[in-house]
């Protein structure tokens, strides 16, 4: 399948696009409030049940990058 020039940028400005990206940050940031994290470090925050969306306490883990990319 071809894409078309600017296919890109505009799938990542569409709103659903906008509201994962700030969910993904919003749990980032929170890890980091709690020392879970700092910036470059090579940590992700997974998923354990593989559904980005479900973005409950329970369901977060911090895990290496290189982890979270295996398990893909």
């Amino acid at each position: 399948m071809a894409y078309k020039k600017g296919d890109y940028k505009k799938y990542h400005k569409s709103k659903r696009m906008k509201q994962e990206r700030a969910l993904r940050n919003k749990n980032r940031r929170k890890a980091q409030r709690k020392r879970r994290v700092r910036k470059n470090d090579g940590k992700e925050i997974d998923h354990k049940d593989g559904n980005p969306r479900n973005n409950k306490k329970g369901n977060l883990r911090v895990v290496s990058r290189r982890r979270n990319r295996k398990k893909q």
